[in-house]
C-alpha cells in the first residue's frame, strides 16, 4: 500500500444519507438531504450550514425528523440536492441552487405524520426518528446540531421479529460516498456536485473499490 498526500475538497468518506424535516413556521415544512450525522446514545449530532433554511428552522423552532432512505431512493434525495427552502436563496447558492417550497412533491415523497413532534416524517423512509434539538454550536459556516431522539419509527420488514432491533441483514442505507451514492453494494448513481462523474448515463453501475 503506496500513500499519497492529498487536499480533497470533501470529506465525505462514506456516510449514511438523512432527510430531515423541520417546521417553517408558516404551517409548510422543510425537507432537506444531509450526510453529516452521527449518533451517541440518543443524541443524533448533526452538520448543517449556516445559511440554510433546516438550520435557522431548528434555532427557532427545534423540532425535527432525522428520516433514513434506503438505496432506491437515490433519485428522491438528489432530486432535492439543488433546491433551497430559504428565500431569497442565500448569495453562495444562487449559481447551483433554486428555492422551492414544496420540496416533498418535487421529490415525489410522502408526508405522514409524526407522534411527538410537528414535522412530519418521509413515509418511503425505513428508519425515522423523532427528535428535539438541545443545543446548537455555530462556527463559521455550520452548525452543529445535538437533536436527542424521542421516537424511533422502523418498517417492520427490517426489524427482528419481537425485539426492538434492527436487522443488519435487512436494512442497507443509502451511503454518500465522495459526493456518489452507494448502498452497501454497487453504486447507484452520483450527486450534481460531484468533482469526479462517471461516464456516460449517471446510472451506469461501477463496481465498488
Amino acid at each position: 500500500m503506496t500513500h499519497l498526500t492529498i487536499t480533497p475538497s470533501i470529506l465525505y468518506v462514506g456516510t449514511p444519507v438523512a432527510l430531515l424535516t423541520t417546521d417553517n413556521g408558516d404551517g409548510t415544512y422543510n425537507l432537506a438531504p444531509m450526510s453529516s450525522a452521527w449518533a451517541l446514545g440518543d443524541t443524533v449530532v448533526l452538520g448543517l450550514g449556516v445559511e440554510g433554511q433546516t438550520g435557522n428552522n431548528l434555532r427557532e423552532r427545534p423540532e425535527l425528523v432525522i428520516n433514513y432512505p434506503s438505496p432506491e431512493s437515490w433519485k428522491a434525495v438528489e432530486a432535492l440536492a439543488s433546491l433551497t427552502g430559504r428565500e431569497p436563496v442565500p448569495a453562495e447558492k444562487r449559481e447551483r441552487f433554486r428555492f422551492e417550497r414544496d420540496k416533498f412533491g418535487a421529490a415525489g415523497l410522502t408526508p405522514v405524520p409524526a407522534e411527538l413532534v410537528a414535522p412530519p416524517r418521509v413515509a418511503e423512509c425505513p428508519l425515522q426518528f423523532e427528535a428535539r434539538v438541545v443545543k446548537v454550536d455555530a462556527e463559521g459556516n455550520f452548525l452543529t446540531v445535538h437533536a436527542r431522539v424521542l421516537r424511533v419509527h422502523a418498517d417492520e420488514r427490517i426489524v427482528v421479529p419481537g425485539t426492538s432491533y434492527v436487522d443488519p441483514d435487512a436494512w442497507s442505507p443509502l451511503v454518500y460516498n465522495f459526493r456518489h451514492y452507494f448502498g452497501l453494494g454497487e453504486q447507484l448513481g452520483e450527486s450534481f456536485r460531484t468533482e469526479t462523474p462517471t461516464a456516460g448515463s449517471p446510472v451506469v453501475r461501477v463496481p465498488r473499490r
